[in-house]
């Protein structure tokens, strides 16, 4: 039985393109359907927002995710990576750092946010290191001629961000916490805020004028959001313009 992505809680952002808003932190997940593939973008803030999400995307796409891409290795977005067994992963070079030498860290910083302290746990011992490590772009074949784009575009929100770029009609351009919608962007220990605006601009770069850029948290926003964003982080860090 075929489903629609608003009948499971998903916006459709372009054709095979869509997104979800998960609850408790607002953090968005993204999906890209090809003919030969199927990526998800970001895995949840648990195992079994992770397995929940795996049987949506699942359902939306008619056969398994294939390949996984991590924006950047906060908990609310990477700690339902190991739902999705099989499939291939990505993330910025450095992120794996991260998983093999900070997990008290990141169990730490899931609970003080209000995760359950089991689910934390059960997340960072299952936690699931990238398999493919961008350093620059790396192009993802889906199938039926359509390539995705990953990109390494940080260091800002933390020092290992990537972000994807989904060719169509409109472009759509999944861009992690870089850009964030529904709060101001949050700029903790392992932010750079030093890079964090040529970051905005290497995202402008990518997706253009007419792309449509989906935060990390929030609603879809276009190019002029993006812009006004680097603008307002340029001046709250003391960047030149």
């Amino acid at each position: 039985m075929t489903v629609t992505w608003e009948e499971l809680g998903w916006e459709q952002v372009a054709a095979g393109v869509g997104r979800r808003r998960l609850p408790g932190w607002d953090c968005t997940v993204g999906l890209v359907v090809g003919t030969g593939a199927v990526l998800l973008i970001d895995a949840g803030s648990s195992l079994a927002e992770g397995t929940r999400l795996r049987a949506e995307a699942e359902r939306l796409a008619g056969r398994r995710v294939t390949h996984l891409a991590l924006t950047h290795p906060h908990f609310d977005h990477v700690f339902g990576a190991a739902a999705f067994a099989g499939a291939v992963v990505f993330a910025a070079v450095g992120a794996e750092s991260v998983f093999a030498r900070e997990r008290a860290e990141l169990h730490a910083d899931a609970v003080r946010n209000g995760l359950d302290e089991a689910a934390a746990t059960e997340a960072v011992d299952a936690l699931v290191r990238p398999r493919h490590l961008v350093s620059g772009e790396w192009t993802l074949d889906m199938g039926g001629g359509r390539q995705v784009l990953l990109a390494n575009v940080g260091p800002g929100h933390t020092a290992h961000d990537l972000a994807v770029l989904v060719p169509g009609s409109p472009e759509a351009v999944f861009c992690g916490d870089l850009v964030e919608e529904s709060g101001e962007p949050q700029a903790g220990p392992d932010a750079v805020p030093s890079h964090w605006p040529a970051a905005l601009d290497r995202l402008l770069a990518l997706g253009g004028a007419d792309a449509r850029y989906v935060p990390g948290h929030g609603a879809v926003v276009d190019a002029a959001f993006v812009r006004a964003q680097r603008d307002a982080l340029a001046a709250r860090f003391g960047v030149s313009p």
